[in-house]
C-alpha cells in the first residue's frame, strides 16, 4: 500500500523577528536580491536545490510585480511599522506517487484557485526532494504578501484577525507563540480547503488520466 505524505507548515515573516521579505524571497528562490528597506543584497545564487519559481499576479495587479525584487521592496514599502507583518509563509508537500510535472501543474493550480482568485500575490517556489528517514520529500514554499491588491491595483487593507476564545473568554495558544485564528477552524468557505487533500489530488489525477 503507497502512503501519501503531507505537511503544510504556516509563519508569518515579520520585521518584530528582524525578517525581510526580500531576503525571504531570495532564499527561496535560489536569486539575488536588493533591499532597498534595509540597503544591502541578499544572495542565494550558489543555494542550488530550487527546481523552478514563479510568480502568480491576478489581472489587476502591476504587471511590473511579475519581478520578484519589485515586488517584495513594494511590500516592504508599504509596511511601515517597525514591527510589521510582510508576508504569510507557506511550506506544502508535494506527493511521490506524481511526477514533478505534475505536482508543479498542481501546485500552480492549487496557489490560483486558494489565492489569486481572491487578489492574493503569490511567489512560489519547488525544491529538490529531501530524504527524511530515507523517503523523498518533494515540498514548495509559497510567500504571499498579507494584503491583497484591490481592483484599482493598489494595496488593500489587511484582514482583521479573530481568534478563538475558550469558556473564560482567553484565546487559546497554538504553540507557537500565537493564537488560534478563527479562520484556521474546519469550513467549506476557508481559502485552504480541503481541496488541497491527498485523495482530492488524486482523484483529479485518475480522472485527467481516464479522460
Amino acid at each position: 500500500m503507497t502512503i501519501a505524505l503531507f505537511h503544510f507548515h504556516v509563519t508569518q515573516i515579520k520585521r518584530s523577528a528582524g525578517q525581510s521579505a526580500v531576503a525571504a524571497a531570495a532564499y527561496r528562490s535560489g536569486e539575488k536580491l536588493h533591499s532597498e528597506y534595509y540597503g544591502e543584497d541578499s544572495d542565494y545564487t550558489r543555494k542550488g536545490g530550487v527546481i523552478c519559481s514563479e510568480i502568480l499576479l491576478p489581472p489587476q495587479a502591476p504587471p511590473e510585480y511579475a519581478d520578484r525584487e519589485t515586488l517584495w521592496n513594494a511590500v516592504e514599502k508599504v509596511e511601515r511599522g517597525k514591527k510589521a507583518q510582510l508576508a504569510y509563509s507557506f511550506d506544502i508537500a508535494l506527493q511521490n506517487e506524481f511526477s514533478m510535472e505534475e505536482n508543479i501543474n498542481l501546485a500552480r493550480q492549487f496557489l490560483l484557485e486558494q489565492f489569486v482568485s481572491r487578489g492574493m500575490i503569490v511567489d512560489f517556489a519547488v525544491h529538490s526532494p529531501d530524504k527524511e528517514g530515507g523517503i523523498s520529500n518533494p515540498h514548495f514554499h509559497v510567500m504571499c504578501p498579507i494584503r491583497p491588491i484591490e481592483a484599482n491595483g493598489k494595496w488593500g487593507n489587511k484582514q482583521r484577525r479573530e481568534y478563538v476564545l475558550d469558556e473564560n473568554g482567553e484565546r487559546i495558544p497554538d504553540g507557537t507563540g500565537d493564537y488560534v485564528l478563527i479562520s484556521c477552524q474546519p469550513s467549506t468557505k476557508a481559502p485552504l480547503s480541503a481541496q488541497w487533500s491527498v485523495r482530492a489530488l488524486l482523484r483529479r489525477r485518475a480522472s485527467s488520466t481516464a479522460g
